[in-house]
């Protein structure tokens, strides 16, 4: 197989910190991608892509990216705002390029929606950065779950603090993630996606119905602290809390099922399970475990390494119906369904019939793509 030709759009904080040093460690290894072209609307993030990829051409536009290198890219690999996914997207599959996009998958769910149909019409594969999946901490979760240890997974929570939101590259509109018109929302937009994706995977179902409640005490016109809660098939419950107004920076996690539950704390892993004593009295096993995630490191770029290679394998076998471009869908579903509840008080959204029904493959599918990536 030739190295994917990969075109990168968007050069600030994340594609520099967290994409390009995995594309560099492919090319330095004789790996499967090879980036080519770099797109970015501000100058001074143009000039450091020409110090720091010396061999890529460098444009303003993707559009004229995109006309320059027709026949010369395999993959474009999307870091923008949310504001701009869709389009950037669209025009990329139009060529006959295969997508891969930071979360959330666009700025609107209609837009979602639009894109991944457009694709799947012209098999394109859309593939969603989904790289908290790949954080060892999070593996970690899913050996447990496929041990069968803690039983059915029935409960769940999910939170997020951060004491502010992350802050974008000093050159170009640092806070943009708490401006509406590019950023799309606030948290729920930004983060949000993490919580819903990790839920999915571990509820191996998507939710039926969802409420929601936001605020915003910062101030400006997006939210910063959302409490979401998911009611998935047979009365199962996933709660989110972010924030982005938080006393301190820590994920936490908790997984409870029939015979136990796992509690992930940044790094740590407890893992509590369910025996009986000698006297038929209940009693407790409790395993603790650190899987360096490297949490605080916001560029995740370890975790992105993953992604990539999960990403060869759905282009190796032309995968246009990933389970995780649905997740991303449904990710987008979730976040349009909390802004309405969060409008209407809080009261229960039931998501659409059209999303809603669950393939009885997504188990299977799920596994196929742990398999292919491991």
């Amino acid at each position: 197989m030739q190295p994917l030709r990969v075109a990168l759009v968007g050069f600030g904080s994340i594609a520099e910190r967290g994409h390009l040093p995995a594309y560099l460690a492919s090319m330095r290894s004789g790996g499967p991608y090879r980036i080519v072209a770099v797109a970015d609307v501000c100058a001074a993030r143009r000039a450091l892509a020409r110090r720091l990829v010396p061999e890529a051409h460098v444009y303003a536009e993707h559009e004229v990216l995109l006309a320059s290198e027709r026949g010369g890219v395999d993959v474009i690999d999307i870091a923008t705002p949310p504001c701009d996914h869709a389009a950037i997207a669209t025009a990329a599959i139009e060529q006959g390029l295969d997508v891969l996009c930071e979360k959330p998958l666009a700025a609107s769910l209609d837009a979602a929606k639009e894109l991944l149909g457009h694709a799947r019409r012209r098999g394109r594969i859309v593939f969603p950065c989904h790289d908290h999946m790949h954080a060892p901490v999070v593996k970690s979760v899913r050996r447990v779950l496929d041990s069968g240890r803690i039983g059915d997974v029935r409960v769940i929570t999910l939170q997020t603090f951060r004491h502010e939101h992350a802050r974008g590259v000093s050159e170009w509109r640092p806070d943009w993630r708490r401006e509406h018109d590019v950023a799309g929302g606030g948290i729920a937009m930004d983060q949000g996606s993490h919580s819903f994706y990790l839920a999915f995977d571990w509820m191996s179902a998507y939710p039926s119905a969802v409420s929601a409640m936001t605020s915003a005490l910062a101030g400006g016109d997006t939210e910063d602290n959302v409490t979401c809660t998911m009611r998935f098939p047979g009365g199962r419950i996933a709660s989110v809390y972010l924030s982005w107004t938080a006393g301190m920076n820590r994920v936490l996690y908790t997984i409870h099922g029939d015979r136990g539950a796992i509690r992930v704390e940044d790094d740590d892993i407890e893992v509590i399970t369910k025996k009986s004593g000698r006297d038929g009295a209940l009693q407790w096993d409790t395993e603790s475990a650190c899987a360096g995630s490297e949490w605080m490191d916001t560029s995740y770029s370890s975790w992105f390494r993953s992604v990539l290679e999960e990403l060869v394998v759905a282009i190796a076998r032309r995968d246009v119906r990933s389970v995780r471009a649905e997740d991303a869908l449904r990710c987008m579903e979730v976040i349009d369904a909390s802004y309405r509840s969060a409008r209407i008080g809080g009261h229960e959204v039931p998501l659409s019939g059209e999303l809603r029904g669950d393939d009885p493959q997504v188990h299977s599918r799920r596994a196929a793509v742990r398999q292919g990536a491991a």
